[in-house]
């Protein structure tokens, strides 16, 4: 979460500055809408309910080196993901700074880092969420977040 108004930033040696803390956030998507409608990846991602976010928003201070945070995601108590922010393409750094080239971020504004390797889409037999599963992700030091589906 961005704590500052950030923009036009000389370099990714700036950006953390400009974060206010980090959090547990499911980036939910709605594949038929991401794929059949269009392939555009804000049409999957941006339905009500979607992205929770929390439970916890962990000062900035009390996170030492985001790119080294391990991340887990279960459905089920099944897991499906088990990954960390080391393997991120590009670090929080450099998407704060690439964003501010050409956005302004103002103070609330969330980025979404992305995912570990393991989403549905990539599972030969595509075992999408339905209604009544249980989703739990956790991330180091950031905390445990777990929510139910339901019909929409």
């Amino acid at each position: 979460m961005i704590g500052s108004t950030t923009r036009y930033l000389q370099s990714p040696d700036e950006a953390l500055a400009h974060v206010a803390g980090y959090s547990v956030s499911n980036d939910v998507s709605e594949r038929e809408f991401q794929l059949e409608r269009g392939s555009q990846w804000d049409r999957g991602k941006s339905c009500e309910t979607f992205n929770p976010f929390g439970p916890d928003l962990v000062p900035a201070s009390q996170v030492a080196d985001p790119q080294h945070l391990g991340m887990r995601l279960s459905v089920n108590g099944e897991e499906r993901q088990n990954g960390t922010t080391a393997n991120m393409i590009f670090s929080v750094a450099h998407i704060v700074w690439y964003l501010s080239q050409f956005m302004v971020l103002n103070p609330g504004d969330v980025i979404n880092t992305g995912t570990p390797a393991g989403v549905a889409l990539g599972i030969p037999s595509n075992p999408y969420l339905r209604a009544g599963d249980v989703i739990e992700l956790q991330i180091d030091g950031l905390g445990l977040a777990r929510q139910r589906t339901v019909q929409a």
